[in-house]
């Protein structure tokens, strides 16, 4: 099972560069006492250092005891206390395979078992449950759609194995389409409106908490950005969403599973077709669901798509973030290569991407 998440894509503005997260703190500017007056309207003082510092302690203090360690077999991860119930809120990514698991909380105490309730691969999300809930400290979350670039927050997870740690960085951008790479118990997450952050995310922060100066959870740390011919890029990380996590949670924990996946799909299995040199080309459709929207728009296994609504599609992963942008119910022009390697464009309305991927 892998911990670490790679960033395949990233496709929020043009020409992102795909990097390493690994973020460096940032500093806090203080304007000099003899600085000569500015003309114009002044900005706001900023935060005195020991204000800073006492707000760190307090929202660290406060938001903590909620964060715990999940182990498997094989890796160990980071996850939330999601309510009293014992329900712990991490990522697919970090539960893998595995249906049972050893969470101890950072408040110390002898591991407690738990099960998995349910997971959610294409969202990189999932639900499990300690059998023991005495003393859990469920988390507060805060609303991700009032978030601002320039925010401080703060990840808390077990990086490394190093339980209870804490960084800071900043929000640094909104919005982002993130693909990540495939993982035990599913294949590669595509993650919408992902929250840019400054703050280092690195192995065995996944599942952890993406934290505000007000206590409140509005993320959770998923990937590390990493370029495979540049390496790691400090102060480059996503997470989660936390109106994405909660909205996730609650069918869950209330159906058993993902009932609503606000997703749209085409109604396909695919893979990635490549040309005589090994270089893709397009995605390959390897099956088509009887009655869905493909099947409908006359698409048939072994056609290739090349194109949805003028955007290039050269592998499944690029299909992948495309399609997280639309809506169950959209009308998308799909352009294909058939088998004989003539095209064609179809319109297909889209359906709901199904719990399963």
């Amino acid at each position: 099972m892998q911990l670490s998440r790679k960033v395949l894509r990233t496709v929020a503005t043009p020409a992102v560069a795909v990097l390493v997260a690994a973020g460096c703190s940032p500093g806090t500017e203080i304007a000099s006492p003899t600085a000569p007056p500015k003309t114009g309207t002044a900005p706001p003082l900023p935060i005195r250092p020991l204000e800073l510092e006492t707000t760190y302690e307090q929202v660290i203090k406060s938001v903590l005891p909620s964060i715990v360690q999940i182990t498997t077999g094989q890796a160990l991860g980071s996850g939330i206390v999601y309510d009293t119930d014992g329900h712990i809120l991490t990522n697919a990514h970090v539960v893998g395979a595995s249906t049972t698991f050893q969470v101890t909380l950072a408040t110390g105490g002898k591991p407690r078992r738990a099960r998995l309730v349910s997971s959610y691969p294409p969202g990189d999300l999932a639900i499990i449950q300690v059998e023991d809930r005495t003393g859990l400290t469920p988390a507060t979350f805060g609303r991700s759609a009032n978030l601002k670039v320039g925010q401080i927050v703060l990840a808390m997870g077990n990086p490394l194995g190093f339980s209870g740690s804490v960084t800071q960085g900043i929000v640094s951008a909104l919005g982002r389409t993130v693909t990540g790479e495939r993982h035990a118990g599913g294949g590669a997450a595509t993650i919408t409106n992902a929250v840019q952050t400054s703050a280092p995310i690195n192995p065995g922060n996944s599942g952890g908490a993406l934290v505000d100066l007000s206590g409140q959870v509005i993320g959770i740390p998923t990937l590390a950005a990493v370029d495979p011919n540049q390496g790691t890029a400090p102060g480059l990380g996503f997470a989660i969403p936390s109106d994405t996590a909660t909205d996730i949670a609650r069918q869950i924990i209330r159906y058993g599973r993902v009932v609503n996946s606000h997703r749209a799909a085409l109604g396909v299995r695919v893979g990635t077709a490549v040309d005589a040199d090994g270089d893709p080309i397009g995605v390959a459709i390897g099956s088509v669901s009887p009655g869905g929207g493909a099947d409908r728009a006359g698409i048939r296994a072994g056609d290739v798509i090349v194109k949805v609504n003028g955007t290039p599609t050269p592998t499944a992963t690029s299909l992948a973030q495309v399609l997280v942008t639309l809506k169950p119910g959209d009308r998308a022009q799909v352009e294909l290569m058939l088998p004989d390697g003539s095209k064609k464009t179809v319109t297909v309305v889209l359906s709901e991407l199904p719990a399963g991927g």
